[in-house]
């Protein structure tokens, strides 16, 4: 339904400094569908783990300041019909 702006932007260039310019053949992204977060990362588990580390596990923590991804769910569903 909506995409997550920066979210594959922000992958590529945190895995740059790891795989270099192979990074551009990424496809990792993120968006919302359905009430839910839905994020597609490359299939490696250093890719995956990067990314828990470096992006998700900041944004999935409530405390996380200034913003975090954790404090929108309540709004996720607002969109929907019946929400």
């Amino acid at each position: 339904e909506k995409r997550i702006p920066g979210f594959g932007e922000l992958f590529r260039w945190l895995s740059y400094a790891k795989i270099g310019t192979s990074t551009i053949q990424s496809r990792a992204d993120a968006g919302v569908a359905g009430g839910t977060y839905i994020f597609c990362l490359p299939g490696s588990p250093g890719a995956c783990r990067d990314a828990w580390d470096d992006i998700l596990a900041t944004q999935l923590d409530i405390r996380y300041r200034p913003c975090n991804f954790a404090e929108m769910m309540p709004r996720l569903r607002e969109h929907e019909p019946g929400g």
